[in-house]
């Protein structure tokens, strides 16, 4: 095998997947909506709750909306690697999966293809969501949009891993709902994407702690500070850290002969 053979491979799979985006229209328009209505909705009740004018001038309340765009913009990119694992497990019960999986590639190579045709998706999906913003009059600094790119690229590659973990665990599509409702929503709910840490440690040492540790915070601080030119150094290392783990556990996972693929009778 040589180079050439491993390229043909990647442009196959993440093309592939581009346009399995492409043709499912509603998976697009969903995950924009879930975001815009966290935008336009759950802000529109919190500056209600605390009093504030709806009336222009706009900056008064606005603040809260520009506070938890990176936290949506980091919503995009869980949700998009959970559904990359929801694709997992279903191809995995098509037989397409193991149809991959059987070609003489290694099997770290086709996974990081597969992640990185999520993170692909999920970017083009983020950036949408900043244009809809930005309509909104949720506008960060024009270098801000070039600064968060390296940040989105390996926050969607943290997040993907993390969804290529799941997938080796998950046996049918029906126990994604699970995954949903124990993995995803405590992720983002006991992090740092609506609410500042500091805010957290007011109300509860127990979830200041846990959102201080959750993956999914770091890569939300990482997006937020890159957004507006700054670079958040722990952010960085503790989201790098965390790909490597998942990825690794992943590729593991993958292994019919040490992991979880064994388990599944090698499917």
């Amino acid at each position: 095998m040589n180079a050439i053979h491993y390229w043909r491979a990647m442009c196959g799979i993440v093309g592939r997947e581009l346009w399995r985006f492409v043709t499912q229209r509603e998976r697009f328009i969903s995950a924009l909506v879930r975001p815009l209505v966290w935008l336009f909705i759950f802000a529109a009740g919190f500056r209600a709750a605390l009093g504030l004018a709806i009336t222009p001038p706009y900056e008064t309340y606005i603040l809260y909306e520009v506070y938890i765009t990176p936290g949506l913009m980091g919503m995009i990119q869980l949700f998009n690697g959970m559904q990359s694992s929801l694709s997992m497990v279903y191809d995995r019960e098509m037989g397409s999966m193991r149809i991959l999986m059987v070609c003489p590639l290694p099997r770290w190579f086709l996974l990081l293809s597969k992640l990185i045709a999520g993170v692909a998706v999920s970017v083009l999906q983020v950036y949408v969501f900043l244009i809809i913003a930005w309509f909104y009059d949720i506008k960060a600094p024009w270098e801000g949009y070039l600064y968060v790119l390296p940040a989105l690229l390996l926050s969607g590659a943290m997040l993907g891993a993390l969804g290529l973990l799941l997938s080796s665990f998950i046996k049918q599509l029906e126990s994604f709902a699970g995954v949903m409702n124990f993995v995803i929503f405590p992720m983002f709910f006991m992090s740092t994407a609506l609410y500042p840490l500091w805010k957290m440690k007011e109300s509860s040492v127990w979830l200041h702690h846990f959102a201080s540790v959750n993956p999914f915070s770091q890569a939300v601080e990482l997006i937020r500070f890159s957004l507006y030119g700054r670079f958040n150094e722990y952010a960085f290392i503790y989201t790098l850290a965390a790909f490597i783990i998942f990825m690794i556990v992943a590729v593991l996972g993958y292994n019919p002969s040490k992991g979880m693929m064994m388990k599944k009778g090698g499917r």
